[in-house]
């Protein structure tokens, strides 16, 4: 038997009686490990000297018309600085809050700086979402950007961390 999830985009079909070993990721590869910092000038220039590479450019993220950002289900107007590392086998991001309610000043004000989430790219981010949920771990914060979305999954109660759900609209 099939449940039609309606109102979150595009259509989702999700099995009526989910297990805990149904996967909600199909996907097995990290993508990204992003940390929050308090300055991101100094945590780029640190990042490029441990690895021998050319300090990364610093953009602004902010909330996107195609996704409008939502912190716990309200919109926000929250900013952050984002410097992004390459790696081989996945990206390091470094966010700097600049203000508005979110996850990342959030995360700094209660923690301080440190690993914020790990990333995962997806399929159908608005189904999983509603999957996750459905598992009892919230949607924190969501977004997007041209051509994609992201949303912050709180799973710390049962994996210890966020996670992030990355897709490509395009």
């Amino acid at each position: 038997m099939l449940v039609f999830i309606a109102g979150i985009g595009m259509a989702s079909f999700l099995p009526a009686k989910r297990t805990a070993s149904d996967p909600v990721i199909a996907s097995k590869t990290i993508t990204q490990v992003a940390i929050v910092v308090k300055d991101i000038d100094k945590a780029r220039n640190a990042w490029a000297q441990l690895l021998g590479i050319k300090v990364p450019e610093v953009s602004v993220a902010e909330s996107h018309p195609s996704r409008p950002t939502l912190y716990r289900g309200n919109p926000s107007d929250a900013k952050a600085k984002l410097a992004f590392i390459s790696m081989d086998n996945l990206q390091v991001e470094l966010i700097q809050p600049l203000g508005g309610k979110s996850t990342w000043q959030e995360f700094l004000d209660t923690h301080g700086e440190g690993i914020h989430h790990i990333a995962f790219q997806v399929k159908g981010i608005d189904g999983m979402e509603k999957r996750f949920e459905m598992r009892g771990s919230p949607t924190v914060q969501r977004g997007g950007w041209d051509g994609g979305g992201y949303s912050y999954i709180d799973a710390s109660k049962d994996l210890g961390c966020m996670l992030e759900l990355l897709e490509d609209f395009r």
